[in-house]
């Protein structure tokens, strides 16, 4: 089985306009020992350039909230935030639970809040297909095509890694074919089109009515893709901080999102980002499930971290 990624044009742009490291005098600590810039890391779950022209508005809100310059940075891929930590070059991030549990691991990062979609601070992980593909079983997909998203992705790798490791089912050798798309939009594309027979990505709710497709497919589209499992409820992607990060400021930033969960204008801004309702405070116990599943699935942290991209 052949086993590779697929490289998108976004992904090259991003390479060339991301936002270049911090410099010492920019994180330089005022005498409160606060920072003068707060360096914000963003996931790439979708389209990498419509994450960083999204979060643009929501960085300039929080810079005048909050009262310091506002720093972002866009990865080219989920490891690309947890190296980004682990070498001193963030403050905050948005990050998936798997992420997560990775950077606490080898960053000592703290998770300080969790997304919240509706009334829930939990997602799902869904495996699925086209509807004409034939597969109506996790046991279908021997011998097929497959899209998984990024090897950090929650949703789109660990969780549905676990589905079919439970079946007894080993993609790596199962499987004609996996891909790596990089993000749920490009997985859902893929299927859409035929270019694999399945895919992995998230839904708000275990039918998948509300699933990654539903922001970005018309409906008659949607309608030609079918849920073959589900996994169990997912804690939500979240919002962690730097281990270094001093209290004032970390207090600042928890603040800050608690806020704009109750303001229409700061709703707007993470509904666009991540389709975020709102968030709500979030410990590390959160994602005992999350390592759970790191192991069932066969996948070493830092293994996973030090893996070649591409």
């Amino acid at each position: 089985m052949r086993l590779f990624s697929l490289m998108f044009t976004a992904a090259c742009t991003l390479l060339l306009t991301a936002c270049p490291s911090s410099s010492p005098d920019e994180t330089a600590a005022s005498p409160s020992g606060n920072p003068k810039v707060l360096r914000v890391g963003f996931i790439p779950s979708e389209n990498m350039e419509e994450i960083q022209k999204n979060a643009q508005p929501l960085v300039d809100m929080m810079s005048k909230k909050i009262g310091l310059e506002i720093q972002p940075f866009v990865a080219t891929d989920y490891t690309g935030v947890v190296e980004a930590f682990r070498a001193n070059k963030l403050d905050a991030a948005f990050l998936t639970p798997a992420s997560y549990v990775m950077a606490n691991s080898e960053a000592g990062v703290k998770v300080i809040l969790k997304a919240q979609r509706g009334e829930n601070p939990f997602y799902y992980s869904i495996v699925f297909t086209h509807k004409d593909s034939g597969v109506n079983t996790l046991s279908d997909f021997k011998g097929k095509t497959f899209a998984f998203g990024d090897t950090l992705s929650t949703a789109g790798y660990i969780y549905p890694l676990t589905l079919f490791h439970k079946q007894g089912i080993n993609p790596n050798s199962d499987f004609d074919n996996v891909i790596f798309s990089g993000g749920h939009d490009a997985t859902v594309l893929a299927v859409l089109n035929k270019k694999v027979t399945g895919g992995a990505t998230y839904a708000n709710d275990p039918q998948g009515k509300d699933a990654a497709w539903k922001h970005l497919l018309k409906p008659e589209e949607a309608s030609q893709l079918k849920v073959i499992a589900v996994s169990e409820p997912i804690p939500a992607d979240n919002i962690s901080i730097s281990k270094d990060l001093s209290p004032e400021t970390a207090e600042k930033v928890q603040r800050f999102f608690l806020d704009i969960s109750k303001d229409p204008a700061g709703q707007a801004l993470i509904q666009k980002l991540y389709r975020i309702d709102a968030f709500v405070p979030a410990t590390d116990d959160d994602y005992k499930g999350i390592r759970a599943a790191f192991s069932t699935s066969g996948i070493e942290l830092r293994k996973e971290l030090g893996a070649p991209k591409g």
